[in-house]
């Protein structure tokens, strides 16, 4: 508001100099014609005589009568003998050519800025009269002290509105409850920042729902290892186990350690990046490359449940992080060989398409409902639950996958079907 009275004052008073610049020159401009006219017509009457005549001139008024080779013959505020020849003045030269003529300029004479008309007379003389009058600048200062009285008022009673304003606008948001945004009357302009807090608070809802389950889940999964460690080792303590069966109680133990190891290093991993915390640098890799050495990882894993798994496709380069990508690529094929049947098959396909770099997972296992499709990227979500401690896995694996995914601006589609198997896709 200070800003914009401030610009209106400054523009206000430059127009208002122009404009009073501008009268005050009309108004000198027919004084002096009047003046001239009057005493041309004396010169007329009585003679050049007259001149000589004239007893008074006005004090900011000046005569001057020079003949049509520019010399003066008469000046009412000098010796016309010690001035120089006036036949290149402006106002001179066109008075001779056109009967008449009018300049502004500053006065040597004088020492001011002074407004020239000159007539030519009947005999071929020139009579000129001039008029001091106020420049520019005067007119501005004259009217600088009004203006700055103007704009002190102005400017503070802009403030005083401003901040009045600004209370009334602001008192209402200060009350808003941010619990229930949507749920009060504000201004039209401030809805779609309400429905922002209120979309905020739902997903912080939504995010502390899931921290909740998620802290449930884990309980869960690491209690039951270690109710069977802890089982089996109590058995061991009081001699109830047979020398025969110690080695397969020592088994079981290891078997749901490395479980716990397992499910804790991917409860890290995804924690890191949840919290974008992984620190390792971006490199060009070989997909095909990196596919055939995973595949290589689960060959006994594939042997043991005799599925068969077969890589094709082409050299593709991606930048990213392997160690990410490597994960990924393990998660989504390691379960490709879990949930599928026995003599099943997976391949995996890597190669450059319009929509992208792609590498393409295909089984023919079980398959994934239609449902429950959307739900496969949760945590600790499984599809058969009834078979999900004979399958192994921490339940966590889709979940790094998604995430990785999102870390590398990546996509992961599925299409499945019951009973005929799973197509996932990583389009990068």
């Amino acid at each position: 508001m200070v800003f914009v009275v401030t610009t209106a004052l400054m523009i206000s008073y430059i127009v208002l100099t122009v404009i009073l610049y501008r009268q005050s020159v009309t108004i000198v401009e027919k004084e002096i014609q009047q003046e001239a006219d009057y005493i041309c017509r004396a010169i007329e009457i009585s003679g050049t005589g007259y001149l000589h005549q004239i007893d008074e001139v006005q004090e900011n008024t000046r005569i001057t009568w020079v003949d049509a080779n520019g010399d003066v013959l008469y000046d009412s505020a000098q010796d016309q003998h010690t001035l120089e020849n006036h036949r290149n003045r402006p106002e001179i030269m066109q008075a001779l050519k056109e009967g008449s003529g009018q300049d502004i300029h500053k006065s040597d004479a004088v020492g001011k800025d002074m407004y020239y008309y000159a007539r030519k007379l009947s005999d071929g003389t020139v009579l000129r009269v001039s008029k001091t009058m106020d420049s520019a600048g005067r007119a501005a200062l004259q009217l600088l002290p009004v203006m700055l009285v103007l704009a002190v008022v102005m400017i503070l009673a802009a403030w005083l509105l401003s901040v009045r304003q600004v209370r009334k606008l602001i008192s209402p948001i200060n009350q808003l409850d941010l619990e229930h945004p949507l749920e009060q009357e504000l201004y039209p302009e401030l809805k779609p920042l309400l429905e922002r807090i209120e979309s905020s608070n739902r997903e912080k809802e939504a995010a502390e729902a899931m921290r909740k389950e998620f802290s449930a889940n884990v309980s869960h999964e690491l209690k039951t290892p270690l109710t069977s460690i802890s089982g089996y080792a109590e058995i061991m303590k009081d001699g109830l186990v047979r020398p025969e069966d110690m080695k397969n109680f020592s088994e079981r133990i290891y078997n749901e350690a490395s479980r716990l190891i397992t499910l804790v290093e991917d409860i890290i991993k995804l924690s890191r990046l949840d919290e974008e915390r992984v620190e390792l640098e971006k490199e060009d890799i070989d997909l095909w490359e990196l596919v055939r050495e995973v595949a290589a990882r689960l060959a006994p894993q594939a042997a043991k449940s005799r599925i068969h798994v077969e890589v094709t496709g082409e050299t593709v380069y991606y930048q990213g992080i392997r160690q990410i990508l490597d994960e990924m690529i393990y998660n989504i094929v390691e379960n490709a060989i879990k949930y599928n049947n026995p003599d099943g098959k997976v391949c995996i396909w890597v190669g450059s398409t319009d929509q992208g770099k792609k590498i393409i997972v295909t089984d023919n296992g079980i398959g994934i409902p239609k449902e429950q499709q959307e739900r496969i990227f949760e945590r600790f979500y499984r599809i058969d639950k009834s078979h999900s401690k004979e399958r192994g896995g921490t339940g966590l694996g889709l979940s790094i996958v998604k995430h990785g995914a999102i870390l590398h601006g990546a996509q992961v589609h599925v299409d499945s079907e019951p009973g005929k198997g799973t197509k996932m896709e990583l389009v990068f």
